[in-house]
């Protein structure tokens, strides 16, 4: 089951780099193995070629594994532990999606696809980016289970995505970033 899992993450997360919405060390990906554990990326991933040694099982259970593995781990924990359909979670970079969210509060879609799947995003914004981390780690999983969305965009840092299946997390960060994308040409005509 494991390598079934390492192997979907592997293939979506190239998929993901390709498009531009992982850096080389920057995104995370993970996949729930059981209750209290979970599959991420490593710290030194390079998104566009993970091998299996890329990747570690975590446990609710802090031990040495923590420190070798993705800065959002804690963050990724914390959403598997509270809410209950998430099976997998990326946190990911669209260039659009956070240029768009810069000066927003909300994002509207225009399009069918962002309009018919997503409706209205709302931005979520961290005000503070100083203690940021020591913060992400509650804030983005009280504001997922509140707004029971399984996509969440932080103003100016990254989106964060969980589901039940993996193509349906990576298609709604798709259509969010075309729609994003589409708004942001769609003024540039005008």
């Amino acid at each position: 089951m494991q390598d079934y899992l390492i192997s979907e993450l592997q293939n979506v997360s190239l998929s993901l780099f390709r498009k531009d919405f992982f850096g080389i060390f920057h995104g995370s990906i993970s996949a729930k193995t059981e209750d209290g554990k979970f599959i991420i990326n490593r710290n030194s991933a390079i998104f566009d070629k993970l091998n299996k040694g890329d990747f570690i099982e975590l446990s609710s259970k802090k031990d040495y594994r923590w420190k070798d593995a993705s800065i959002d781990s804690e963050i990724h924990l914390n959403i598997y532990e509270n809410i209950s359909d998430a099976r997998y979670i990326c946190c990911v970079y669209p260039p659009y999606t956070l240029a768009y969210s810069h000066n927003r509060e909300t994002i509207h879609p225009k399009d069918y696809f962002g309009y018919k799947t997503l409706g209205s995003v709302e931005i979520y914004n961290p005000n503070n980016f100083d203690d940021w981390y020591e913060r992400a780690e509650t804030e983005i999983f009280r504001y997922m289970k509140k707004s029971e969305k399984h996509l969440m965009v932080i103003k100016g840092f990254s989106v964060y995505a969980h589901g039940r299946d993996i193509n349906e997390v990576i298609k709604n960060i798709a259509i969010l970033e075309n729609s994003c994308k589409l708004l942001y040409m769609s003024k540039q005509y005008k």
